[in-house]
């Protein structure tokens, strides 16, 4: 189990900015706090991110040979 600091590479390639200072909304619990924060179980198939308040999953990340792949399902919103 990782935090979400290891999200920073994957992410940069997706979205133009700093992941581990950016603030999410957790779709679930309402929880709002740094991406840092969050939970990361990390697989050679990708990364589950996990909201540290409720475990539900905010994020799913996949590095594919074509690009970065992501789900943020669990996110109500991101700011920068």
């Amino acid at each position: 189990m990782l935090d979400g600091n290891v999200l920073a590479g994957s992410l940069a390639e997706v979205w133009a900015l700093d992941v581990t200072v950016a603030t999410g909304r957790c779709a679930g619990c309402a929880d709002v706090a740094v991406l840092a924060r969050a939970v990361v179980f990390d697989h050679p198939m990708g990364q589950v991110v996990r909201c540290r308040g409720c475990g539900g999953v905010l994020m799913v990340v996949v590095e594919r040979p074509d690009g970065v792949q992501v789900s943020a399902r669990g996110l109500a919103w991101v700011r920068g």
